[in-house]
C-alpha cells in the first residue's frame, strides 16, 4: 500500500512491479493484496494495463483498519479485545489479573498511535 500510495499517478501497479520494488515474494504479496482488494482499500483492473491500485485517499486509510485486516485484533491477549473478546480459560478475575490490567494499557497505547496514523503519515 506504501508503494502505491508513493505514486504520483492513480494508474494500476502490476504485482510483478510492486514484488520487486518492495523485495517482497510476488506469491506472498498476492495473498496480501487479495486480502486488501476485498477489505475494501484496492481495486483492481484486469488485462494488459491492470494490476492494483488504492481505492481510497491515504489520508482516509487508517492504520487501525489495516492493521485488524492483515494481522487480526489489535489486542495482543483475548481477554483485552475490543472486537474479539474472550475470557481467558485459567484467569479468576480479570479485575484483579496484574496481566490484564496491563494489556489493557498496551492496547489502548496501541490503538491511540494507530488510529493517529493514515497511509499518508506513515508515507511521508
Amino acid at each position: 500500500m506504501t508503494f502505491m500510495a508513493k505514486q504520483e499517478s492513480k494508474i494500476p501497479v502490476q504485482i510483478a512491479t510492486i514484488a520487486e520494488h518492495e523485495n517482497i515474494s510476488q506469491k506472498y504479496l498476492e495473498s496480501i493484496l487479495l486480502t486488501l482488494r476485498k477489505a475494501g482499500f484496492l481495486g483492481s483492473k484486469k488485462g494488459k494495463n491492470g494490476g492494483y491500485y488504492l481505492f481510497k485517499n491515504p489520508e482516509d486509510i487508517r492504520m487501525t483498519d489495516v492493521m485488524r485486516v492483515l494481522e487480526g485484533p489489535i489486542a495482543l491477549v483475548p481477554c483485552v479485545s475490543l472486537n474479539f473478546y474472550e475470557k481467558c480459560a485459567d484467569c479468576p478475575d480479570e479485575n484483579t489479573c496484574a496481566v490484564h490490567n496491563l494489556m489493557l494499557e498496551v492496547r489502548d497505547n496501541t490503538l491511540t498511535i494507530f488510529n493517529n496514523k493514515s497511509l499518508a503519515d506513515i508515507i511521508s
